[in-house]
């Protein structure tokens, strides 16, 4: 074990980040995977769990050199944990669009710089940041999540071209719709504007079936395995969905791909 990875994954409570933790620890890697509270997690074997609320400056730090102190270095930073919001832009409140931001960039930001200086001192580092397909390719009634995403993107494209110097670089992991309880409970906006209720209520009908019939999130897993620990590029899509919407986005005339995508909501 001495000479494994040691992989920082946050958000392992459930979801994505709890089988990513769990196939990197499968992988042979040293792993420490970040929930709020060590009291209420579930155990994940092969897998040491760290209290961290990426929202708290000082929370991240602690963990961080909790982290540093028993391992004594940190090979792979996962940026995993991250929320959802459904509604129409009008009905998002400054607060919630705050909120989002405060996990879904912040957050991450925290966590990067707080890993960064250690990564330096080793000349050495891989940092994969969970995006979406939501962050080259909007959807509708997802706006500040999409933001989000957009701004995760950027962030990964200037740091890697900052950080590479020092033997580090950047990557994102980009899946599309993953059976997750985060996805089949995504919140939704606290203010209700009546002129969007109708397609609101299609796109979020559309949203949970497509959620429903998703893949599982093994696939996205074997995705973040391969940007954490093999050879790099910026950009890793699963597998099927998202790795064609990739190539739409990318080579489809763009009125194609927008009808395409309004009608994988239910709009017209």
């Amino acid at each position: 074990m001495s000479n494994s990875k040691v992989i920082l994954i946050t958000g392992v409570s459930s979801g994505i980040g709890h089988a990513a933790a769990t196939k990197f620890a499968e992988q042979g890697c040293r792993v420490f995977g970040t929930v709020r509270n060590t009291a209420k997690a579930q155990a994940i074997p092969g897998v040491t769990l760290i209290e961290m609320d990426i929202r708290d400056d000082v929370s991240v730090d602690r963990g961080i050199q909790t982290i540093i102190a028993q391992a004594k270095r940190i090979d792979v930073l996962v940026n995993n944990a991250g929320v959802t919001l459904l509604g129409a832009t009008e009905e998002t409140s400054i607060a919630e669009a705050k909120e989002l931001f405060e996990t879904n960039l912040f957050g991450l930001l925290r966590v990067i710089k707080a890993v960064l200086p250690h990564m330096r001192q080793q000349r050495s580092g891989r940092i994969v940041n969970v995006s979406s397909v939501v962050g080259f390719l909007c959807s509708p009634y997802m706006a500040l999540y999409a933001a989000s995403k957009y701004a995760v993107e950027g962030l990964s494209e200037s740091l890697d071209h900052e950080v590479r110097q020092f033997g580090i670089r950047v990557s994102l992991v980009e899946p599309s719709f993953t059976k997750t309880n985060l996805d089949l409970n995504a919140p939704q906006t606290a203010a209700r504007i009546p002129d969007y209720s109708k397609e609101l209520a299609i796109v979020a009908k559309a949203f949970q079936n497509n959620v429903q019939k998703a893949p599982t999130p093994e696939g996205v897993v074997a995705t973040m395995v391969s940007a954490a620990l093999g050879p790099w590029k910026m950009r890793h899509t699963p597998k099927g969905e998202a790795s064609l919407l990739a190539k739409l986005r990318r080579f489809m005339p763009a009125g194609l791909v927008e009808k395409g995508l309004r009608k994988t909501f239910g709009l017209a």
